[in-house]
């Protein structure tokens, strides 16, 4: 059965930062491609960032230079580096466990139950 377990959210002021951690289990970690996506009061779900099995990442063009996604196959765990936070940063951040389509797109198979990230002065 596969898990993913976040941790690392809560409250960071403007222009801090955080890290994310996503402890993965009940697969083979390494095979498969790892990302973050959120989502905040009112929006629609937001791919944030995505790292392939072989460690290539993409990110959405609004976190590109602040966040920086990250994985450690011996720990079977997904990290998401956060710099540079911003308020429009609010959000709840969930871990996903997906795979890499032959058109290159990543399609989500698992989610997390999600950390909540504020970022608020």
């Amino acid at each position: 059965q596969v898990q993913l377990v976040e941790s690392g959210g809560g409250l960071v002021q403007p222009g801090g930062s955080l890290r994310l951690s996503c402890a993965a289990s009940g697969y083979i970690f390494s095979a498969y491609a790892m990302g973050w996506r959120r989502q905040a009061p009112g929006k629609q779900r937001e791919l944030v960032a995505t790292i392939t099995s072989g460690g290539s990442t993409n990110y959405v063009d609004s976190v590109k230079g602040r966040f920086t996604i990250s994985r450690d196959n011996a720990k079977n765990t997904v990290y998401l580096q956060m710099n540079l936070l911003s308020p429009e940063d609010t959000a709840v951040y969930y871990c996903t466990k997906g795979r890499t389509s032959k058109f290159g797109t990543y399609i989500i198979e698992n989610w997390g139950q999600g950390t909540q990230v504020t970022v608020s002065s």
